[in-house]
């Protein structure tokens, strides 16, 4: 079998060599260009220079700088952006709860208000009714005894009036309690809605309903200031008729004349070197020279002068040349009040002070040292003796009323004449003066108020 395939196999090696050889002969090998668009050597152009990819341009300092701008604003926008964000997200929370806190607790701080109000003016009311009360009770008891000064029915009629406004005022309260309870929400601290978001128009429902409530209130504040308008007033009133320092009568000088006048006759002698008065005075006008008190004998008629000059006070010891003033102190517009005034003098050191509502407004050193008092003058108030006239003129006129002036004479209210041989104390003349004290109490050892014999002349009388 070896021997068959041998032949076989050399006669196709054969075949192949044959083939190979007939296709060298045909194949031509072209070793030139296959080129058409040939350039000669002289046309060569020179190469072209080409920028190199991906290669940054040099960067002066400046654009360097712009460069470095630009990334701090781009950082800094996005900070602001974020912080505004942050801002938004934390108001609006804010804003959550703000408006959860005004709905459970508006409404009760609301009714607690009103509720403090309406106690406040149940008070003022039951004060007020017991002011009524008092003041009928002393127009009863004035009454009874016959000593009633004028008519009490503007001062009840003012009181009506006041205690209507307290009423009218308790009502305003009650209606705003009414509707402090009747909003949405109101003290229970939930929504109309349970667990539903406060939207826009909710927010702007009770701004208006705080807008309301501000404005009932500024209402009601404004009421009661008038109120207390009222009750000044009622003050005033009051003070204009009942008297001061505990004192339970006046002397009144109904009118200016030469023959209106009270004398004071004290039990002990006026032979002092030292000594106090005081009194309460209330004078319906002033004119540039009007008396209260006055002390002194023919020979000398102005040993002690107590008087008001417009606005000032004026204090004098043994005569016009030694005088104590002090200006400015009486306030001539409020001629319906209580005014306390006071004049001390020593001999020893010559030291006269003026007090006026408790306070010492004038000390003057020097004035009369080492003179005494002379005995056996008369003691006036509401005029002065001037002896200004012939002895024939005086003949059967007790007093020396020829020897007044009317021009001269007090009109008006006095009560709490006191008189003291010694100078009181800083401590002393403050209590006296004190007007809803007792001070009418501390009689004087040498003319005591309520003691001592005082006798009117003319149209002077005794009031309560």
């Amino acid at each position: 079998m070896f021997r068959w395939r041998l032949p076989q196999a050399v006669c196709v090696l054969s075949a192949c060599v044959c083939l190979l050889l007939a296709y060298e002969d045909d194949i031509e090998v072209n070793y030139a260009d296959p080129f058409y668009n040939e350039i000669t050597e002289g046309q060569t152009p020179e190469p072209t220079p080409s920028s190199t990819p991906c290669s940054s341009p040099d960067l002066t300092k400046w654009d360097k700088l712009f460069s470095m701008l630009e990334n701090s604003q781009m950082r800094e926008n996005m900070m602001l952006q974020y912080a505004n964000d942050i801002i938004k997200v934390e108001m609006g929370s804010l804003r959550g709860e703000m408006l959860r806190f005004i709905a459970q607790y508006g409404g009760s701080c609301g009714v607690a208000v009103e509720s403090a109000g309406r106690r406040m003016a149940l008070q003022l009311e039951g004060r007020l009714r017991e002011t009524v009360d008092r003041f009928k009770i002393k127009d009863q008891i004035s009454a009874s005894a016959g000593n009633s000064v004028g008519n009490s029915g503007h001062l009840e009629g003012m009181l009506q009036q006041l205690l209507s406004a307290a009423r009218s005022q308790a009502s305003q309260l009650a209606k705003l309690e009414i509707s402090c309870f009747s909003s949405p929400g109101a003290g229970t601290g939930m929504n109309s809605k349970t667990g539903s978001p406060f939207t826009e128009g909710t927010a702007g429902l009770r701004e208006q309903e705080v807008t309301s409530r501000d404005v009932t209130l500024d209402t009601v504040l404004a009421a009661l200031q008038q109120t207390r308008v009222e009750q000044e007033e009622l003050l005033r009133s009051s003070r204009q008729r009942y008297l001061p320092g505990g004192c339970e009568m006046a002397l009144l000088f109904p009118m200016r004349s030469r023959r209106i006048y009270t004398s004071v006759l004290p039990e002990v002698p006026l032979s002092v070197s030292a000594f106090t008065v005081c009194m309460w005075v209330k004078p319906t006008t002033v004119s540039n020279k009007t008396v209260l008190l006055s002390y002194g004998n023919r020979r000398n008629p102005y040993e002690i002068q107590l008087l008001l000059a417009q606005t000032s006070a004026l204090f004098t010891i043994g005569g016009e040349a030694h005088l104590v003033e002090a200006r400015g102190v009486v306030n001539t517009g409020s001629a319906s009040e209580w005014i306390h005034l006071c004049g001390a003098w020593s001999s020893k050191q010559g030291l006269a002070s003026l007090w006026v509502g408790g306070k010492k407004v004038a000390s003057v050193p020097g004035v009369a040292e080492g003179h005494v008092l002379p005995d056996g003058g008369s003691m006036q108030l509401g005029q002065e003796r001037n002896g200004c006239c012939p002895i024939a003129q005086n003949i059967g006129m007790p007093g020396f009323e020829a020897g007044f002036d009317h021009k001269l004479a007090f009109t008006g209210k006095i009560t709490g004449v006191n008189m003291w041989d010694r100078v009181l104390s800083e401590e002393e003349i403050p209590q006296l003066a004190t007007r809803g004290g007792q001070g009418c109490e501390q009689r004087g050892n040498v003319v005591a108020w309520g003691v001592t014999e005082m006798v009117p002349h003319g149209g002077a009388q005794f009031i309560n």
